[in-house]
């Protein structure tokens, strides 16, 4: 294992910006190290910020993911963190099972309003 990466391999490693690690480090989610104006990142760091991409692409805002680390720091640590996680895991699938009901019952107002547009259209003598 590595004692340090550079922003550079960060960046290509997760395929993001340098202004993404940044915005990062000023949220409080990462620490790197620094040399100068050299930024040094920890493997910690590393698996922090591939947390941090996990937690997006499942949905999660930057405070929410803020907060599954932050529990992770301090007490009850781990399984208060798993704990933590099930919980917006749950909130999480509720809040998708909601937007897909939502979806649903537009899709059908949008079906049944282009019945009635072809409907009518047949009531002038337009075929569609």
């Amino acid at each position: 294992m590595r004692e340090y990466y550079t922003i550079t391999e960060l960046t290509r490693e997760f395929d993001i910006s340098t202004r993404t690690l940044r915005f990062y480090e000023d949220e409080g989610l990462i620490q790197p190290l620094r040399r100068g104006r050299t930024r040094l990142f920890k493997p910690s760091d590393r698996h922090l910020v591939r947390q941090i991409m996990r937690g997006k692409r499942l949905g999660f805002s930057i405070n929410e993911i803020r907060e599954i680390i932050q529990m992770y720091r301090e007490p009850p640590g781990e399984v208060g963190q798993l704990k933590l996680m099930i919980k917006r895991i749950e909130e999480k699938r509720e809040e998708l099972r909601q937007k897909r009901r939502d979806l649903e019952e537009t899709l059908a107002e949008l079906d049944q309003a282009e019945d009635s547009c072809v409907e009518r259209l047949a009531e002038l003598g337009v075929t569609t």
